[in-house]
């Protein structure tokens, strides 16, 4: 895999950005992708010491302080998201004129890049990264965001498996200066819905159908309508019924091609109602995936189509996807005979029927004129045509959404309508509209969009339960709801259960009703409290009235070590913390035991020896260190009371080495060579 990857384009090299140090937080480091409208670098934050992705807006949509606006708030918004799969948003700023998000660094690759390495993935493969997707838009469509921009490139696949969906509420933003499908949405066009193909107004169902569109091509290798260019796939969108999953892969079981093609119904109406309605059945099949999943074929025909008797290919151009004999005849049950199906969908048959000829030139001359359509709509929206009169932007304020969005006045003026923030409001009841964007009485010209803020009441959601979660993502997750709360952190308490910085108790208790300005109260662990101990001296005490020593005090035995000394065999000769430190509970301690002396020992003579105890007066000491035999070198280390005041290389021909040791009362020395323990002893430095 490649690392720290980012979705987008491939990266260039030279860009005004690099080494520039955004807040005086941020320092760009590389250009790590580059979309339709955002470029992406990889960052250090120098205040949290971590590596970051930042989208910075493209200089031609940044000139716009309208969408600059938009931009911000909308990325606000979706910072409140938190699900692990979705890629988390960590800040939202500027830097002068430069608008900017700042994300999380992905070490992963897009699943349209998995997708070209493996090609069709086994329908397991397939089943756990669509679920994961389903999750991510499961939890932004609750929270009022559309993710508009479903693809496979914009779907992080880490080093585990797990799922990540990025670029949530952008692609929203689009809409701000341009219409659905104009030159941005181009790149994704073999993903979006019909009623985005049309620019007519969409909701969370066409982000199921574009989920419905990658899956299909997982699971079969390819994607379901191709075309020599974006408006031949958009026209196939609308007016084309795409092959069966199973007709390309045999594999496919069938409950799975009936989530596939219930997603990617023709008509809203007939697709998965929300994500959870869709992530319910992959759950069932999941469990068995011999189950049947219901699903009427007719849906995935186009309204236009839906009473043709077949449908016909068009010749190069514009290429519908072909539909097969089985197809065919599923498409034709209870529509006409079945003598005449059966003759619809022979083979290699030279007489071409009237009627097939008829409906022939009817389906060509359709697909023209849709195609003359759309291409009309995208030289408008590109050029930025201008009809005849200025219009006044109506005033919409205090308005049902859906009376505004059908009012056939204000689309005769050019009019349409997008849902930009769903807000929860005193004055205003759900579904009636709060803000606009152009505001009212303003002049302006015809073909465009007002942007609606949307009431959705007071009280809008019920308590989570946030026990012994983290206290930034409770904080994180109560915002990303819409409330305007206030949230107390109360005080915070030692836990022997819950970790710190995790939440004890709250209040209000989970279930309760919130509504704007109402507090969430939480106690926060300070984790387990820890009490200190003095560490005793084990010197010279017998193994196991140190061991009993120790858990007396609460610490625990570490590592314990026996070496050959002049000491008696089983006492305590070393420890690793020395006498007197204050440590924690729990805290291990190592001892060093006595084997007893040993006839190979080297000879060391410690003069002035007197192990009674000291007075503590100063006082030193000469201690003579026999070295080992043989030629070469040997390293020679000297430990006082677990300090090391002597640390050489010397010569064994030297034969002995004397050192003099200062010092109070009686401490422990130790003697190694070539760092292995070879004598250990107490030593008084008491005057005689």
């Amino acid at each position: 895999m490649q690392d720290s990857v980012y979705p987008g384009e491939e990266a260039i090299n030279v860009d005004p950005y690099i080494g520039k140090m955004l807040d005086n937080r941020y320092e760009i480091l590389e250009i790590i992708g580059t979309g339709g409208m955002a470029m992406v670098y990889k960052a250090h934050c120098h205040r949290l010491n971590r590596l970051v992705a930042i989208k910075v807006l493209k200089e031609e949509l940044a000139d716009d302080a309208d969408f600059r606006r938009r931009f911000q708030d909308e990325s606000q918004a979706v910072a409140m998201l938190s699900h692990p799969n979705i890629v988390s948003v960590y800040d939202v700023s500027h830097s002068g004129d430069t608008e900017y998000i700042v994300m999380e660094l992905i070490d992963g690759i897009t699943l349209k890049q998995y997708m070209q390495q493996k090609g069709a993935l086994p329908w397991r493969e397939a089943l756990h990264f669509i679920t994961q997707i389903m999750k991510a838009l499961s939890h932004a469509h609750s929270r009022g965001i559309i993710h508009r921009d479903i693809k496979p490139q914009n779907i992080m696949i880490l080093r585990d498996g797990t799922v990540k969906v990025a670029d949530f509420g952008i692609a929203r933003l689009v809409s701000s200066t341009q219409s659905t499908l104009t030159q941005e949405a181009l790149g994704s066009v073999h993903y979006i819905s019909p009623e985005q193909a049309k620019g007519s107004h969409i909701d969370a169902r066409s982000d199921i159908y574009s989920a419905g569109v990658v899956l299909y091509e997982m699971l079969t290798g390819r994607l379901p309508f191709e075309g020599d260019s974006p408006v031949a796939v958009a026209i196939q969108h609308i007016s084309s019924v795409p092959l069966s999953p199973r007709e390309l892969n045999p594999d496919i079981q069938e409950g799975l091609e009936a989530i596939v093609m219930k997603a990617m119904a023709q008509k809203v109406q007939n697709r998965y109602s929300s994500a959870d309605e869709m992530l319910a059945d992959l759950e069932e099949f999941r469990k068995n995936p011999d189950i049947n999943i219901e699903y009427d074929p007719n849906d995935v025909v186009p309204p236009e189509l839906a009473d043709e008797p077949t449908q016909m290919l068009p010749k190069a151009g514009v290429v519908t996807a072909s539909v097969t004999e089985n197809t065919t005849r599923r498409l034709l049950q209870d529509q006409i005979p079945a003598e005449t199906a059966e003759q619809t969908v022979k083979t290699g048959e030279k007489e071409e029927r009237p009627h097939r000829r008829r409906n022939f030139i009817i389906t060509i001359a359709a697909i023209l004129v849709l195609a003359f359509g759309i291409s009309y709509f995208l030289i408008a929206g590109s050029r930025s045509l201008r009809p005849a009169d200025s219009v006044e932007v109506p005033n919409v304020v205090g308005q049902e959404l859906t009376a505004v969005q059908e009012n056939e006045e204000y689309a005769e003026m050019g009019f349409t309508f997008v849902v930009g923030n769903m807000l929860t409001s005193e004055q205003y009841e759900a579904g009636v509209i709060i803000n606009q964007s152009p505001e009212a009485e303003r002049t302006v010209k015809g073909n465009r969009e007002i942007i609606v803020d949307v009431s959705i009441g007071t009280t809008i959601t019920k308590m989570p339960n946030i026990y012994n979660m983290e206290v930034r993502a409770a904080q994180l997750m109560l915002q990303s709801m819409g409330l305007d709360l206030n949230i107390v952190e109360e005080e915070r308490q030692y836990s022997d259960v819950i970790t710190e910085n995790y939440i004890i108790s709250y209040t209000p208790k989970e279930g309760t009703e919130l509504k704007r300005g109402d507090t969430v109260t939480m106690v926060v662990s300070r984790g387990r409290e820890i009490n200190y101990v003095t560490m005793p001296s084990l010197l010279r005490q017998q193994e196991n009235t140190a061991r009993s020593q120790l858990t007396a005090l609460n610490l625990k035995v570490g590592t314990v070590v026996s070496v050959e000394s002049e000491r008696p065999a089983g006492e305590v000769i070393g420890q690793s913390i020395q006498a007197t430190a204050e440590i924690p509970e729990g805290t291990a301690v190592d001892l060093t035991i006595s084997k007893g002396p040993s006839e190979s020992s080297p000879t060391v003579d410690y003069s002035a020896q007197n192990f009674e105890e000291g007075t503590g007066e100063s006082g030193s000491m000469v201690l003579d260190i026999t070295l080992p035999e043989g030629d070469g070198d040997v390293t020679v280390m000297v430990k006082q009371e677990s300090e090391t005041i002597y640390h050489k290389t010397v010569a064994r021909s030297a034969g002995t080495l004397s050192l003099t040791l200062t010092g109070s009362g009686v401490q422990y020395v130790q003697v190694y060579f070539d760092d292995e323990l070879v004598e250990s002893q107490y030593v008084s430095f008491d005057p005689q």
